[in-house]
C-alpha cells in the first residue's frame, strides 16, 4: 500500500469503509475463534441466538456434500460432527454471500463472480486435502479461495467507471485483469480485497493470502499455492467469471507442489461437477 498516492489511498479507504459489515453474530463467532481455547458452547450459544444462521448452516450440514449418516438437528451436534473451524467458515461464507450486491454500475456479473469464488474455494480446500495435508487447515483454504477476489466487488460498487475500463483493457489488450486494473486504477484488487478483510477482523495469514495472491515476489506458502492453482483451475475448465478468463500463455503457479502441466492437475483433482453442485447450493442458501 506504501506505493498508492494518498489520494487513491483515501478513496480506497472510503470504498472499503462503505462496505457493509458482517453481522454482529459473524463477529462475535470470529471473536471466540481467535481463542484456541475457544468452548463449543460458547460458539453455540451466539450461533443459537441468530436463528437466520441456525437455519442456513443446518440446511448445509443436511446437504448431499457433507453426506453425514443421520439429520443434523441442531448447531450443538453440528460442531461435534464437523468442528468449530468448519461452523466458524460456514457462519463466514454465508455473510460474505449475503452481503454482494445484486447490481452495479460496472457492468461485473456478481451471480458468476460468486460461482467462480465458491468453486475457487472448494477446489482450494480439495487441493489442500490431496497436497497439503498437515500444513494448512483446508477450511481456511476454502476461505481464502471464497474471498481471494473481494477487492473486485469493492471496485464494482464503488470505483465502477475505473473498474468497467479495467475489465474492457483486459480483453481488449488480452492482458490479466490485475494488470489491467493498476492500469485503470492504480492498484489490483488484492490488496483491497485484504484492506476489506482487515476490517471483518480476519487473521493476518489470510488477510495476506489476499493480498498477495497476484504478487510474483510474494513468499509462498501451502494456502496461496492451493489458492492460485484452484484459481486457475476453475478458470481453466471456464466455471463461472470473475472477469479473467484463463490465458493459454499461463504457467502453472505452484509447479514444484502441483506439477507444471496443467491439463495433469486437473485430472489429478477430478471432476468439479460436485463442486459446482455444491457451489450453487450454497449460493442459494446464502443468499436466502
Amino acid at each position: 500500500m506504501s506505493a498508492l498516492t494518498p489520494e487513491l489511498e483515501r478513496k480506497l479507504g472510503i470504498a472499503v469503509e462503505r462496505m457493509p459489515a458482517f453481522p454482529r453474530s459473524v463477529q462475535r463467532i470470529l471473536e471466540l475463534t481467535r481463542n484456541i481455547n475457544c468452548l463449543p458452547k460458547e460458539l453455540v450459544a451466539v450461533i443459537e441466538k441468530d436463528p437466520v444462521m441456525t437455519m442456513k448452516i443446518l440446511k448445509v450440514i443436511n446437504s448431499a456434500y457433507y453426506s453425514l449418516p443421520s439429520k443434523i438437528t441442531s448447531v450443538s451436534q453440528s460442531v461435534v460432527y464437523l468442528g468449530i473451524n468448519t461452523i466458524k467458515n460456514l457462519a463466514l461464507g454465508f455473510a460474505a454471500v449475503g452481503i454482494l450486491p445484486r447490481m452495479n454500475a460496472a457492468g461485473f456479473d456478481v451471480q458468476r463472480y460468486l460461482l467462480h469464488s465458491l468453486v475457487v474455494g472448494g477446489a482450494a480446500r480439495q487441493l489442500a486435502t490431496q497436497f497439503a495435508k498437515g500444513e494448512v487447515d483446508p477450511g481456511d483454504c476454502y476461505i481464502a479461495g471464497l474471498l481471494h477476489d473481494f477487492g473486485k466487488v469493492v471496485f464494482a460498487q464503488f470505483l465502477a467507471t475505473e473498474f468497467r475500463n479495467a475489465l474492457l483493457h483486459s480483453v481488449e489488450h488480452a492482458v490479466p485483469l490485475h494488470e489491467a486494473e493498476k492500469i485503470a486504477i492504480g492498484v489490483d484488487h488484492g490488496p483491497v480485497g485484504a484492506m476489506l478483510a482487515k476490517r471483518w477482523a480476519f487473521p493476518d495469514h489470510l488477510v495476506d493470502c489476499i493480498r498477495d495472491h497476484h504478487s510474483p515476489s510474494a513468499e509462498p506458502s501451502a494456502m496461496m499455492d492451493c489458492l492460485r492453482v484452484a484459481d486457475q483451475v476453475v478458470r481453466f475448465r471456464d466455471i463461472g467469471d470473475s472477469g479473467n478468463p484463463w490465458r493459454e500463455s499461463e504457467a502453472p503457479a505452484a509447479p514444484q507442489r502441483f506439477g507444471d502441466d496443467m491439463e495433469a492437475i486437473v485430472m489429478k483433482l477430478g471432476s468439479l461437477d460436485k463442486l459446482v453442485e455444491d457451489a450453487m447450493a450454497f449460493a442459494q442458501v446464502g443468499k436466502e
